[in-house]
């Protein structure tokens, strides 16, 4: 029989996440109580207001048509309102916005709408895996700057070759990120917005975390810059900022020929996002602007300060993340990533992910995701000092 699979699912994606949902199915499978902070899926519900509109639309029979690809005016609006509340920027709901169903569909179909195969485009290292994996479906070549503690996990942009960069379509960052839990400050957003004018680039800047920022920190958009709205698309998504992982609803901003490019493909591929979590999407971005709104930061503020004060009493001095719901652990000497995960996950029965997963910049740390509750991650913090007091590598 031939084979079904095409050889870009062998390149999709990285195997480790694979090889360690195995581990943890042999470790589940001898009774072991795991702790899972691997997958960064909020584990919150959203709040009630939003689940009582998502709740009234679906038993409205009229809403059960096709939704369009690009998403409903209203939602696009209520996101143009939301954008200038938070960030001051001035967005046309009609061309400058398109929704998708997760900021994981319109990475994963961006690149097949904006180059042709065979295109170079810049992507970060280590980095969200759909990040490489979208270039893998739309037959493009990455060139991989490599994010490191010593310059702040932000790319040099002047190491990049001269002729990668008059070649590049595109330059895709993540500040907050992930995995790294890195910041951008906006100084560097002017830089790079002067970078893509110079090689005439398009910058992609995923924002998915925005709202999960601590200590007083409040993260930009790259569309604050003057001038970026000609350059740069960002993305955002409520599944993080509002709890509505399951729900599939996030939209893209910015550059109206990237955005219209967007459009067009899922014209060509989906439906859109069912109008009753549009409704929903709504709901949560007007609660966010209505006075007394309760974001999300806190509590990942204070599941971070449990994490990383009782790690660092065990004697791993992990540093303290400014954003996000994860923490980049640089692991002890003498571990390699994919050793140390795989022994606190037999040891201690707690899933973390191995730094590799998201690229060869990524080995020497682990990701820890703040997806338990207080009592949880103490006990999982517990567990880990245990082990790090028995083990040696």
């Amino acid at each position: 029989m031939k084979g079904r699979q095409s050889k870009r699912l062998a390149e999709l994606g990285s195997a480790i996440f694979s090889e360690v949902a195995q581990w943890k199915r042999e470790v589940s499978a001898q009774g072991v109580d795991v702790i899972d902070l691997g997958i960064g899926s909020p584990d919150r519900p959203p709040s009630p207001r939003v689940m009582q509109v998502l709740a009234e639309a679906v038993q409205n029979p009229k809403l059960y048509g096709y939704p369009t690809s690009e998403g409903s005016l209203a939602f696009r609006q209520a996101v143009a309102r939301w954008y200038k509340h938070r960030f001051g920027v001035e967005l046309n709901a009609e061309d400058e916005i398109v929704t998708l169903m997760g900021s994981q569909d319109g990475l994963a179909h961006l690149a097949m709408a904006i180059t042709d195969p065979g295109d170079t485009v810049l992507v970060p290292d280590p980095g969200y895996p759909i990040y490489s994996a979208s270039l893998v479906l739309a037959g493009v070549k990455p060139y991989y700057m490599p994010l490191r503690a010593e310059n702040d996990f932000l790319p040099r942009l002047e190491d990049i070759p001269e002729l990668v960069a008059r070649e590049a379509r595109f330059i895709l960052l993540n500040y907050p990120s992930n995995p790294l839990s890195a910041v951008a400050p906006v100084e560097f957003f002017w830089e790079l917005v002067d970078y893509a004018r110079r090689y005439d680039l398009l910058i992609v800047h995923d924002l998915a975390y925005s709202e999960m920022a601590f200590d007083g920190y409040r993260p930009s958009s790259i569309l604050e810059v003057e001038g970026a709205r000609e350059v740069a698309v960002e993305f955002h998504s409520l599944s993080k900022s509002f709890n509505m992982a399951g729900c599939r609803i996030a939209f893209m901003a910015g550059e109206q020929h990237a955005v219209e490019a967007l459009r067009l493909l899922k014209s060509n591929i989906d439906y859109g996002v069912f109008q009753a979590v549009q409704l929903a999407g709504i709901a949560a971005l007007e609660e966010d602007l209505s006075p007394g709104s309760v974001p999300v930061s806190g509590l990942y503020e204070r599941r971070r300060d449990v994490v990383v004060e009782g790690l660092r009493q065990a004697g791993w001095d992990i540093p303290a993340p400014k954003a996000t719901m994860f923490i980049w652990a640089p692991i002890p000497a003498g571990w390699t990533s994919r050793q140390i995960s795989r022994e606190i996950l037999y040891n201690a029965g707690v899933v973390v992910i191995p730094g590799d997963a998201f690229g060869r910049e990524g080995e020497g740390y682990v990701r820890i995701a703040l997806v338990q509750e207080e009592d949880r991650l103490r006990e999982a913090v517990e567990r880990i000092a245990d082990f790090l007091r028995k083990a040696r590598p």
